[in-house]
């Protein structure tokens, strides 16, 4: 591990000895730790109970070359949460205070199977990073800020292995992530939440996509909120992307995914078209509706993301590639889990779509490439050539 973590387990983190600064300087940072650690605590019981459900032949059933693949992925994000949580405790109890280790959990929803588990992860992960980005102006400690900073960019890795495990996903899809306030944080990931937990933070209203099948360019995007009452006429979806100053603003009757969008996107609604700042130092909330909600838009498919999965396609002809389900459903998936024992409402979804067959290719110009095997589709600027004898 980093630094501040090994000297952390070891007795003598940086840490540990900051624990008068956080108190010098009031209680803003150990909100954040005990936030942090909390979300820790749901991403380390989440691949726990995950590798503790599903069996070698589940993942070679979802589509996976070798199963030792994502097994041994998961199993390496698992202790990594495990220890960013043990050291995230270690620094609030050297402040004089208590981690908050209460909050139960309840991933029914997200473990029916190994496609809908490896697209929740995808969420939690992306959410992950977007919540230490978001926290990085709260902590006024130097100290503590660089090993958050250390946290953050574990958790990023952790991103990009979850994006090629999804078979579809652009390993690193934009320059920049989206940050993320700690009650849009919430708005995600509260619905995996089991019962009460008190964080110090009043979520969002909920917010997830009903659309059936694949999200993509056109289309035409619809939601459902327990904030969505009375008359729509007035209200704005807003859709935002790492590296764009602002989000898109659309007529919440106009939600049409536009073309040029691929990776996470956090989905709002407000009651003002206004476009809202990337920035969660100025982003205004005063006319927040509910959200954000977390599709993914994989419109860039690359050949790293093709090297891990396959299986049958949907005819049961070629090479043999299986279904997985649809990374843009992972939100819904999520935000309807608390539909289970609870509500009544019945749980998203999600429809299957086929993973793309693995590319072999070498450069043959500018966006020419040789591409996809056996196949007469282009993807992504890759040529089709003969499937070799």
């Amino acid at each position: 591990m980093l630094l501040p973590l090994i000297t952390l387990l070891a007795g003598s983190s940086p840490l540990v000895s900051a624990g008068p600064v956080l108190s010098e300087r009031g209680n803003n940072d150990l909100l954040v730790l005990k936030f942090a650690d909390v979300l820790e605590q749901l991403e380390c019981s989440f691949y726990a109970t995950a590798l503790g459900k599903f069996k070698e032949a589940d993942f070679t059933t979802a589509g996976f070359l070798s199963a030792q693949i994502p097994i041994e992925q998961f199993s390496t994000i698992q202790k990594d949460e495990s220890t960013h949580s043990i050291a995230l405790q270690a620094a609030i109890k050297s402040a004089g205070s208590s981690p908050i280790t209460s909050c139960q959990f309840n991933f029914d929803a997200a473990l029916t199977d190994v496609p809908t588990m490896a697209a929740t992860a995808r969420l939690v992960e992306n959410v992950g990073v977007g919540a230490y980005l978001g926290a990085a102006h709260l902590i006024s400690d130097p100290v503590l800020l660089t090993t958050a900073g250390s946290i953050l960019t574990v958790e990023a890795r952790h991103q990009t292995v979850l994006n090629i495990l999804s078979g579809t996903g652009t390993p690193i899809p934009a320059a920049f992530d989206i940050a993320l306030k700690p009650e849009e944080v919430l708005a995600i990931a509260s619905p995996l939440f089991k019962g009460s937990c008190d964080l110090g933070v009043k979520p969002n209203p909920t917010l997830s996509i009903t659309n059936s099948g694949t999200v993509g360019p056109g289309t035409m995007l619809n939601f459902n909120s327990s904030a969505l009452t009375g008359s729509q006429n007035n209200l704005f979806c807003q859709m935002m992307v790492g590296g764009n100053a602002t989000a898109i603003a659309l007529p919440l009757s106009q939600c049409v995914v536009p073309q040029g969008i691929n990776g996470p996107v956090a989905i709002f609604i407000t009651s003002d078209g206004t476009p809202l700042a990337n920035d969660v130092v100025n982003r205004a909330s005063d006319k927040l509706v509910a959200g954000p909600t977390m599709a993914f838009i994989d419109t860039q498919p690359q050949l790293l993301s093709q090297l891990a999965v396959g299986g049958k396609n949907n005819t049961g002809s070629g090479g043999g590639y299986t279904q997985t389900i649809s990374p843009s459903a992972a939100s819904s998936i999520v935000n309807g889990a608390t539909s289970t024992g609870t509500t009544g409402a019945p749980v998203p979804t999600a429809t299957a779509m086929a993973a793309p067959e693995p590319f072999v290719g070498t450069p043959g110009g500018q966006n020419d490439f040789v591409g996809k095997v056996g196949s007469g589709i282009t993807v992504n600027g890759w040529k089709p050539v003969p499937k070799p004898m």
